[in-house]
């Protein structure tokens, strides 16, 4: 019998992609034996109605540039082309659907593993996968942990914890700093950082 495919997911507006998110999906990659890391870009993220969001055009030609030459890492514009709010728990049905034969891992920092109860339908997104969840902007050990085990034990959830540094950088940052004309090198890939330049992004 083959072994079933492991398909990490790493879903978010990607405004632009940054360091964190691509050592969030290295880390798991390799910490959890996944066969790729799928890459998500949202659509029409409901969270941020009150938020303008960079054309997804650019973000997708930006998290290409960041990943590429990463044969498990792969993008999927699926959340992109679907009409109406983005919504995390639709395209894991959809995704189950399509490949029965795959195990997802659901990767995310430890600020949305607080938010999570506040998506759409969470009991379906923590049924449907794994929840690989990573430290972010020095969240206290114990807080991080009581949060696991209050979802494991409301939802029934298998979330596992993602050893990364604990690495403060955020896309609100970097938008920031492009607007106040400070330095972004080594916060973004170095392709990303020439793009937003080429492309004037994040400057007013």
């Amino acid at each position: 019998m083959s072994r079933r495919k492991r398909i990490g997911i790493m879903g978010g507006t990607f405004d632009p992609v940054h360091m964190v998110h691509l050592t969030l999906a290295e880390n798991a990659y390799h910490s959890f034996g996944l066969d790729e890391v799928l890459m998500l870009p949202n659509g029409d993220p409901p969270h941020k109605t009150d938020k303008i969001i960079t054309p997804a055009v650019h973000r997708l030609a930006m998290l290409q540039l960041a990943v590429e030459g990463i044969p498990y890492f792969r993008i999927s514009d699926m959340e992109i082309r679907r009409k109406g709010y983005s919504y995390s728990s639709v395209t894991l049905e959809e995704l189950k659907k399509a490949h029965p034969d795959t195990d997802y891992y659901f990767i995310m920092g430890a600020d949305s593993l607080f938010q999570i109860e506040t998506w759409h339908e969470p009991a379906v997104i923590m049924a449907d996968c794994v929840i690989l969840a990573a430290m972010r902007n020095h969240t206290p050990d114990d807080v991080f942990k009581k949060q696991m085990d209050y979802l494991e034990a409301k939802y029934h959830a298998d979330i596992r914890f993602l050893n990364i540094p604990d690495l403060a950088l955020s896309s609100s940052e970097i938008r920031h700093r492009v607007r106040e004309h400070q330095s972004i090198r080594f916060m973004v890939p170095e392709g990303v950082r020439e793009y937003i330049e080429e492309h004037q992004l994040y400057c007013r």
